[in-house]
């Protein structure tokens, strides 16, 4: 009996994990994805050239509506 209690002591620490688990995603995800994204478009709003005789690179923001 001590052995099937500990089994089920056992499941129900890997279901509240999971749960846990699930809730900080469910929570903190679009959060992160919406982190990332802004990221992204503001790296693709600065244009960069390199000069070829120099190769100096010079970056400058694009104009917002391209």
């Amino acid at each position: 009996m001590k052995e099937a209690t500990g089994e089920l002591n056992m499941t129900l620490v890997t279901i509240i994990a999971i749960a846990a688990v699930l809730t900080f995603v469910t929570v903190f995800l679009p959060k992160i994805l919406d982190s990332v994204n802004d990221s992204w478009n503001e790296t693709n709003s600065t244009e960069c050239t390199t000069d070829p005789n120099t190769g100096k690179t010079t970056c400058e923001k694009k104009p917002n509506d391209q």
